[in-house]
C-alpha cells in the first residue's frame, strides 16, 4: 500500500506532462492528490495505533553490494506525518488554479514530483533511501520559486537550495560514518533504519554525529540563526509554493530530530538539550517582535512560522511526554494553520496586487466570508482554547515548564508576542478604514478549501485525540530508547 502511495503522484507527473490540454491538467493533479490522501486515509483506519514499531512495511533487495534496501513503512510519527503531506498537498492544488497562470504542465508535473519526494522522506526506512528524497524534493521546490515567483524569485530560489543543500552535505556526512561505524562493530554494513538505532555509540561519537544531523535538519526546520532563507522563500514563492513550504517541508527537520537524532544519539540530545532550550526561545521571542514590525503580510505570516517552530524544538528536546506529544501535534497544527494563512494571503494578493499591510484595511466591508475564516486562522494561530493550535502549544509549554523552568515561562511571554502581531495583522487588513474601493469576496473554490481547513482547526481543537492516539505508542517508545 505505502509504494502506491508512493509512485501515485509520480504516475500523475507522467500523465500531466503527457497532456495536451493545458486546462485539464490542474484537474489531473486534483485527481491524483485526492487518490493519494483517501489511501492515506486507508492506511490511518487500517493502522493499530496500540503496537509500537512499523507497519504496512514494504521491502525489497535495491543495491545489495553496499547492502541499500527499498524499504518502507510507518509508525505513529511517520503516519501523520504522511496524512498532513498528502492533506496540504491536496489543499496546494486548488490554491494554484487561479494564481499559476503560465507553464501550467509543468507546475503541476513539479508540484506531483514534490509530493513522491515528500512522501518518500516519511515512509523511508532505509537511511540511504531516505537521503535521496531528501534531496531529491530540492529541486522541485527551488523551480517552483525560480519560475513562478515574485521579482526577486531567483535569488530566492538559489538561497533556498543553497542553505539546504549545505546543510545536507552534514547530514551525508554522518550518515557515512555512522554505517562505517556500524559495521566496524557488527562486521555487516547496512543503512536499515531500525538496525542502525540498536547501535550504542561512546558520547564522544555521539556529540560529533549529533551535531552534523543537526545542522541539516536545523536549517529545514528552520531554527534560529539558520532562518534568513525562508522570509525571501515565503515572500517570493508562489501561493501553492509557500503552502507547501509552510505546511510540509518545515517539518521534515523536525521529523528528522525525532526519527533520527533522538533514537541514534540519545546521550547527546539529552546534553544539548538546554543549547536548543536556548535557540528555541529566541527564536520565540525574536522572530515574533521583527514579524510585529513588518508591512508585508507574507513576511508576518513567515516570521510567525519560525516563531512556532521554536515551541516544537523545545517541546521535542524537553524529553518527556507532553513537550514529545504536544510537538508532534504542533507539527500538524502549524502546517494546516500556516497553509490556510498563506491562502489567506494568496487570495488578498490575486485581489489587490500588493501585499503592503498600509494598502489595505476594511476589507471585512466588502469579503465578510474572507474575513470570518481569516478569524478563525487568525485565533488558531495565537493559539486560542478551542483551535487546535491551543492543544499543541500548552502541551509543548508544559513540557518545556517540567524540562526547564524558565523555558517555559519565556514559552508563555512568546504566546503573548504571537497574539499581538497576529492580531495586528488582522486588524490592518480587515478593520480601519477602506483603502480600497472594492473587493471580491471568496469564490467557490476559496470558500470550499478554507472552510474545510477551518472545521478541521476547530474539530481538532475539541477532539484533539482523534490524532493524538496514532503516536502515543511512539512517543511512549521513543523516551524508552531514549532512556527516559
Amino acid at each position: 500500500m505505502l509504494s502506491a502511495i508512493l509512485l501515485i503522484p509520480l504516475l500523475g507527473a507522467l500523465l500531466v506532462a503527457f497532456c495536451r490540454n493545458e486546462e485539464r491538467v490542474k484537474w489531473i493533479a486534483l485527481f491524483f492528490t485526492g487518490v493519494e490522501l483517501l489511501l492515506t486515509l486507508y492506511v490511518m483506519f487500517n493502522f493499530d495505533p496500540s503496537r509500537s514499531g512499523f507497519q504496512f512495511v514494504d521491502y525489497g533487495s535495491w543495491v545489495p553490494d553496499i547492502s541499500v534496501m527499498y524499504k518502507v513503512g510507518v509508525d505513529g510519527l511517520s503516519l501523520v506525518m504522511l496524512f498532513m503531506t498528502t492533506l496540504i498537498t491536496f489543499i496546494a492544488v486548488p490554491s494554484a488554479w487561479n494564481y499559476i497562470k503560465e507553464r501550467k504542465k509543468l507546475f503541476y508535473a513539479l508540484l506531483l514530483l514534490l509530493e513522491t519526494a515528500m512522501v518518500g522522506v516519511f515512509i523511508s526506512l532505509d537511511l540511504l533511501l531516505f537521503y535521496i528524497f531528501w534531496e531529491a524534493m530540492l529541486i522541485p521546490m527551488a523551480l517552483i520559486i525560480g519560475i513562478w515567483g515574485g521579482e526577486r524569485r531567483i535569488y530566492s530560489a538559489l538561497k533556498f537550495f543553497i542553505y539546504t543543500f549545505a546543510g545536507s552535505i552534514f547530514l551525508l556526512v554522518g550518515m557515512v560514518v555512522l554505517v562505517i561505524l556500524y559495521g566496524s562493530t557488527t562486521g555487516n554494513y547496512t543503512f536499515d533504519i531500525t538496525e542502525l538505532t540498536k547501535l550504542k555509540l561512546p558520547l564522544e561519537v555521539q556529540k560529533w554525529l549529533f551535531w552534523a544531523f543537526f545542522i541539516a535538519f536545523a536549517v529545514k526546520v528552520p531554527v534560529w540563526p539558520f532562518h534568513t532563507w525562508l522570509p525571501d522563500a515565503h515572500v517570493e514563492a508562489p501561493t501553492p509554493g509557500s503552502v507547501i513550504l509552510a505546511g510540509v517541508l518545515l517539518k521534515m527537520g523536525t521529523y528528522g530530530f525525532l526519527r533520527f537524532s533522538l533514537p541514534l544519539f540519545p546521550d547527546a540530545f539529552k546534553l544539548y538539550a538546554p543549547v536548543v532550550f536556548v535557540l528555541g526561545v529566541i527564536a520565540i521571542i525574536y522572530t515574533a517582535l521583527v514579524a510585529l514590525v513588518q508591512e508585508d503580510v507574507k513576511k508576518i505570516v513567515a516570521y510567525s512560522s519560525v516563531s512556532h517552530m521554536g515551541f516544537v524544538m523545545i517541546g521535542m528536546f524537553s524529553l518527556n511526554v507532553q513537550g514529545i506529544e504536544g510537538a508532534i501535534f504542533q507539527m500538524l497544527n502549524h502546517g494546516l494553520v500556516s497553509a490556510a494563512l498563506f491562502f489567506v494571503v494568496g487570495v488578498i494578493y490575486e485581489r489587490l496586487h500588493t501585499r503592503n499591510i498600509t494598502q489595505m484595511g476594511g476589507l471585512s466591508e466588502f469579503a465578510p466570508k474572507l474575513a470570518t475564516l481569516a478569524m478563525v486562522f487568525t485565533m488558531a494561530s495565537v493559539g486560542l482554547p478551542g483551535t487546535s493550535s491551543f492543544i499543541g502549544e500548552f502541551l509543548t509549554i508544559l513540557g518545556g515548564f517540567k524540562a526547564a523552568k524558565w523555558a517555559g515561562i519565556l514559552m508563555a511571554l512568546g504566546v503573548i508576542f504571537g497574539a499581538a502581531y497576529m492580531l495586528y495583522m488582522y486588524r490592518n487588513v480587515f478593520f480601519l478604514k477602506p483603502k480600497v474601493s472594492k473587493f471580491s469576496d471568496l469564490d467557490l473554490r476559496e470558500l470550499a478549501t478554507l472552510a474545510f481547513i477551518a472545521v478541521l482547526v476547530v474539530w481538532w481543537g475539541f477532539f484533539p485525540e482523534v490524532i493524538m492516539g496514532f503516536f502515543h505508542s511512539y512517543v511512549s517508545e521513543i523516551l524508552k530508547v531514549a532512556g527516559v
